[in-house]
């Protein structure tokens, strides 16, 4: 059953459902100090804290602060066959470019488009003035190495790398999905773009359901490959680093984003403070009564490590395998 945006309050509170209001209500704002947001909206520190805690990172090229260095960009990336250029402030994707190859003058993207290097720079011109930007603030322009993604992921995704969004609520993982690119999307794994958002068996990172533009879907609808076929590797693994994400910035509510690279395994993309609800539509189920959950644990002696805070999470939230996961079309909204 698809339940409408006009459904009414009642119809979604029995589903379970969170709601704006009452995430940045009852979550956010009661477990998130506001003076460690910095770590997680500014993308450089949240690089800085992740390698600081014995995590995996996309490599960093360069850093470009002001705009008289805009120009060295060409030399930063000579000896990178594929990088992407990144706002540190920036947020739901944008101002993110990916470069594919460059040869000369000309800059190729995943897609195939080419671009110049006068377009290179007047793109990171724009990141530095603050056009993608929180607040619309002066910015930095981060220069990253290009995440090679598993092969276990080929015709799952559209000329872009996928990511894991994992919800995090203290220090347990609650509720995952990945995020697919398509041709709509522009190879961006951003849902309001138009990727598709899978949800993830917490339990055994086995796709659940899918869906796309906030409608399910069955088959990704530019490769045409399966999305019940989906399975993530290194799952624990991967779910242990979302885990580590209170630890290290002290955040009780937050969304974590990593990629699986081919030759490094999980690596932590980004952080998210204020992650958005569309994970709830992805897995077909609502976020509070797993959240509920985890505050009616009763405090120990001795904490939980990440590793056993994932394990107990696997126990309470995976689905019931014993005869298997069905791919489910059914669909609810926020």
């Amino acid at each position: 059953m698809i339940l409408s945006r006009l459904a009414s309050p009642f119809l979604l509170k029995s589903k379970g459902i969170l709601g704006m209001n009452q995430r940045n209500h009852s979550y956010i704002g009661r477990y998130n100090d506001r003076a460690r947001y910095p770590l997680v909206d500014d993308k450089l520190k949240t690089k800085i804290i992740a390698e600081q805690a014995g995590c995996t990172v996309p490599e960093l090229i360069g850093v470009i602060r002001s705009q008289h260095e805009v120009k060295k960009i060409h030399q930063l990336v000579r000896q990178w066959p594929s990088f992407v250029i990144k706002p540190a402030c920036g947020s739901g994707g944008k101002g993110i470019l990916v470069i594919a190859s460059h040869q000369g003058t000309t800059y190729t993207k995943p897609s195939g488009a080419t671009i110049t290097e006068e377009d290179l720079e007047r793109h990171i011109s724009n990141a530095l003035a603050g056009l993608f930007s929180l607040g619309g603030k002066n910015d930095v322009a981060i220069i990253e190495n290009m995440i090679q993604f598993d092969s276990c992921f080929n015709g799952f995704s559209y000329e872009g790398v996928p990511d894991v969004r994992v919800i995090v609520f203290q220090g347990y993982p609650v509720m995952a999905m990945i995020r697919l690119s398509t041709k709509a999307s522009d190879g961006k794994a951003n849902l309001h773009q138009g990727a598709v958002g899978v949800g993830i068996d917490i339990a055994s990172g086995q796709a659940v359901r899918a869906v796309q533009f906030g409608q399910p879907v069955t088959h990704h609808p530019d490769t045409g490959r399966d999305l019940s076929e989906l399975k993530v590797p290194h799952w624990e693994r991967l779910l242990v680093l979302a885990a580590s994400a209170r630890e290290m910035t002290g955040l009780g509510y937050i969304g974590t984003d990593m990629v699986l690279d081919k030759e490094q395994g999980p690596m932590v993309l980004e952080l998210n403070a204020r992650p958005g609800l569309a994970i709830q539509i992805a897995n077909g189920a609502g976020l509070l009564p797993r959240l509920k959950h985890i505050e009616h644990i009763k405090p120990s002696f001795a904490p939980p490590s990440p590793l056993q805070r994932v394990r107990y999470s696997q126990r309470q939230f995976g689905q019931n395998l014993s005869c298997g996961i069905k791919f489910s079309e059914k669909a609810i909204a926020e």
